[in-house]
């Protein structure tokens, strides 16, 4: 037996879903590029304050989509502790340099 009202809601939830998984691989591409720089520059894989703004805008931007802020801040930090990793990591392969601009 079949619902199909509660496929037609599967089926957009599977899209969206899609749709996270692309977005997510493009921001974390970029974030590759940012921990590259970083790395490159001598900068700390972390910057707290930035996080700190990213936060509240994204509570606010949540409170205007009737999402929980409380959910939309545990998802951010989430990935940004990911992404803080990923620096660290790439900052451990990648010695700054020693003098001018970073070459990437």
């Amino acid at each position: 037996m079949t619902d199909e009202q509660l496929d037609k809601y599967r089926s957009s939830i599977d899209n969206i879903d899609a749709a996270l998984v692309h977005l997510l691989a493009e921001r974390f591409k970029v974030t590759q590029d940012v921990g590259r720089y970083k790395a490159a520059a001598g900068l700390p894989a972390a910057d707290p304050e930035r996080e700190d703004r990213q936060v509240a805008r994204l509570r606010a931007l949540a409170e205007e989509s009737g999402l929980d802020p409380v959910f939309s801040e545990k998802f951010l930090r989430f990935i940004v502790a990911e992404v803080i990793h990923h620096h660290q990591r790439i900052a451990e392969q990648e010695p700054p340099e020693s003098s001018g601009s970073p070459t990437r």
